[in-house]
């Protein structure tokens, strides 16, 4: 029953928004009954795994199923099935993905009993992408187990770009359903340009409509970014400050410990640009950069993240600093250069690393610098939005006590992974009879805050999807404009052959990204004194 609201006179956008997310958020407990009511016609939900077999299905896709199915998630009739090339019964697949499936941490109750459950649900057809006749058999199946209900069919596509179109095409004519609704899950890279990028959206579009497209970015479903909203329209201290006026830069930083190794071929085909900074970061800057959506329906939230990216000015190569690593020993181990891959060409010059300023030419914006690095290799594994305040007028505590203020601004940290949290840095008067000031952290630990164990990314954009939920899906213009972005300055870097900057496995990455940051009087926040935050 709908509970009546008292009329709010003359609501802004932002009052309307703050209280559509309080509305969905003040609740501590998640009310399944109330947040998925897809038994309510007795229908069924047929999940198909298309690379059943592959490192994300076994690794993230099942795993991520298992925990909606123990957490009371998924409807009363569903069915998993695993589809690829090998050779595999339906036993051997259970017990393939048994190997992988574990229970909440604050769960653990009837577990092994739930999965039992689970795997008797999982079966797998085994069948060529490109093969119409081996998909009919995968329907003739899927509809064994529909019984003559309402059949709602989701396709996983774990699977390399270049058999998506195959697999789509016969999935569509084949195995899509005939009395429900068919939705195609499509994992990145969504190409390599604008124009790749461009032919594999027509060609999507050929079997399936936009609607029935859920392109995947596992980072629109972790919960820190998920979270960007929330902070900004929620919070009435942060709003009046996200802007230009108040916010002096911004930063977005991916760091990993670890290298290429197991994927050193894929990877040299995109490079860490391609990677990460096109889709994973971008995507977080224009949740970050939005203005405020007319609610939280998904195409007015997109319609926003769009009209960001429109917004952005031409990314020059002048702008950009490409990093590789190289061979580095240290306590007696060797860690490998990039090209010691055998899979990888010895003269590549495809970029592990790589830093870029960007800017967005709209009023909110203009002029400040959003600074993205992302590199692999490094000192440590991070994912995180740094937000670095301007400096107080007239500051009466700039000079004598301590703290550098022109370096220690307030400063805002989101981190994605690993630990989230979230930081506010602040200036205050060290304990004692002097004045000595120090930067401090207001902080909000996620593991002493919450008892719940997180959920993986891969849970809520499966969930999403299977509900039609698309606010975390990209939608293809956002693709175009992302794209439309990054190709000139990509396909200049590869004209040119720009030799990338050297730098050792497991250090802080190339010099050059100081360079570019101090072009614009910005230090990097990860790389300062405290590595608390």
């Amino acid at each position: 029953m709908a509970t009546k609201v008292s009329p709010v006179e003359k609501e802004t956008p932002i009052e309307k928004l703050k209280s559509e997310l309080l509305s969905v958020t003040s609740s501590n407990e998640w009310d399944e009954k109330a947040g998925f009511d897809i038994n309510e016609n007795e229908s069924t939900v047929s999940i198909t795994v298309v690379g059943a077999s592959g490192d994300l299905a076994k690794k993230k896709i099942f795993p991520a199923l298992f925990a909606l199915y123990y957490e009371g998630c998924l409807p009363k009739h569903f069915t998993v099935y695993g589809y690829a090339r090998s050779k595999m019964t339906d036993a051997e697949l259970r017990n393939m993905v048994s190997k992988t499936l574990t229970c909440r941490i604050d769960k653990r109750e009837n577990c092994g009993e739930k999965m039992e459950e689970f795997l008797k649900r999982c079966f797998y057809h085994s069948g060529q992408y490109d093969s119409e006749e081996n998909f009919a058999q995968l329907d003739k199946k899927l509809k064994e187990h529909e019984g003559g209900k309402v059949s709602n069919r989701l396709f996983y596509l774990s699977i390399p770009p270049n058999i998506f179109i195959d697999a789509v095409k016969c999935a569509s004519s084949s195995a899509s359903s005939g009395n429900g609704w068919t939705r195609v899950i499509v994992e990145k890279p969504f190409g390599r340009d604008s124009d790749s990028s461009a032919a594999l959206t027509k060609s999507l579009k050929q079997y399936l409509t936009e609607d029935q497209i859920f392109r995947i970015d596992h980072y629109l479903g972790k919960e820190l970014v998920e979270n960007l909203s929330v902070l900004r329209f929620s919070n009435l201290i942060f709003e009046p400050l996200w802007s230009r006026q108040y916010i002096r830069n911004v930063q977005l930083i991916f760091s990993e410990d670890f290298g290429t190794e197991g994927r050193g071929g894929y990877f040299d085909h995109y490079g860490i640009i391609r990677d990460i900074m096109q889709n994973h970061l971008l995507q977080i800057l224009a949740l970050f950069a939005m203005e405020t959506p007319v609610s939280l329906d998904a195409e007015d939230i997109r319609n926003e993240k769009v009209k960001v990216l429109r917004s952005m000015r031409p990314l020059q190569l002048e702008d950009v600093v490409i990093g590789q690593y190289k061979s580095h020993s240290k306590g007696g181990v060797t860690y490998p250069a990039y090209t010691d891959d055998k899979t990888v060409p010895k003269d590549s010059l495809t970029p592990t690393f790589a830093a870029a300023a960007l800017f967005i030419d709209n009023a909110r914006w203009d002029g400040v610098p959003f600074l993205m690095k992302a590199g692999k290799a490094l000192h440590n594994k991070r994912a995180e939005i740094r937000v670095q305040f301007r400096h107080v007028p007239g500051n009466l505590y700039n000079r004598n006590f301590g703290t550098d203020l022109d370096q220690a601004t307030n400063e805002l940290v989101i981190r994605v992974q690993p630990d989230e949290a979230i930081y506010l840095k602040i200036n205050n008067k060290v304990p004692g009879l002097g004045m000595r000031l120090d930067c401090s952290n207001l902080n909000l630990h996620y593991a002493a805050r919450y008892s719940k164990e997180i959920p993986d990314a891969y849970e809520r954009l499966l969930l999403d999807a299977i509900e039609g939920e698309r606010r975390l899906f990209i939608r293809s213009d956002e693709l175009d404009a992302a794209w439309s972005l990054f190709t000139p300055v990509l396909a200049e870097l590869e004209e040119k052959k720009i030799m990338p900057e050297y730098y050792p496995y497991g250090s802080r990455g190339p010099v050059g990204a100081h360079y570019l940051a101090a072009r614009y009087n910005v230090r990097w926040g990860d790389l300062g004194l405290d590595q608390s935050a």
